[in-house]
């Protein structure tokens, strides 16, 4: 049995085809899908102590991990980047979220998640969060800035907060009232 001229050329082109299609879907961990962030309800809890998260203002914050179907959400950003920022902390995060403060109600925050790590946090403000002093979470720079114009503090990046940052004492230690 006689092969045609062409049949190395399909062949060959069959194989290009297969790796352009396996290079497409890029390695195994960048193939796992990011999880989207899940909205919370009047049932939602901190993972971190149990507080009801609809019950208070400021923003909250979730993280996916690799080892968990569900994320854990946590009733302010301080409480997410304190445990995010352990040094003991070793489990594997697929990805963490944050509420645009430009965009939510700080009162009574709903939607508007966006990613923890590319968004912009003002840090030192007089804004309060659940547990107290809070760093407020933004999708843009200039909403940031416009935020710690009108309630003061600091603007950062999200590598720019640091664990002596996030302390969670909710602000008792420097309460003279107690």
């Amino acid at each position: 049995m006689k092969s045609s001229p062409l049949a190395p050329y399909s062949r060959l082109l069959l194989i290009a085809a297969a790796a352009a299609l396996l290079a497409a879907c890029g390695p195994a961990d960048q193939r796992a899908q990011t999880p989207v962030a899940v909205e919370i309800d009047r049932g939602t809890v901190c993972a971190l102590d149990g507080m009801l998260l609809a019950d208070y203002p400021g923003p909250k914050a979730q993280i996916h991990y690799q080892d968990k179907a569900e994320p854990e959400f946590f009733c302010d950003t301080v409480e997410m980047f304190s445990l995010y920022l352990k040094p003991e902390q070793v489990r594997g995060v697929r990805a963490l979220y944050v509420q645009d403060m430009g965009k939510a109600e700080w009162d009574n925050p709903r939607g508007h998640w966006v990613d923890a790590r590319s968004a912009w946090y003002v840090h030192g403000s007089s804004r309060k969060g659940s547990m107290g002093p809070t760093i407020a979470s933004f999708g843009s720079e200039a909403d940031a800035q416009k935020f710690a114009g009108e309630h003061g503090g600091k603007v950062y990046r999200f590598e720019g907060i640091t664990a002596d940052m996030v302390v969670l004492d909710g602000g008792a230690l420097h309460d003279q009232r107690m």
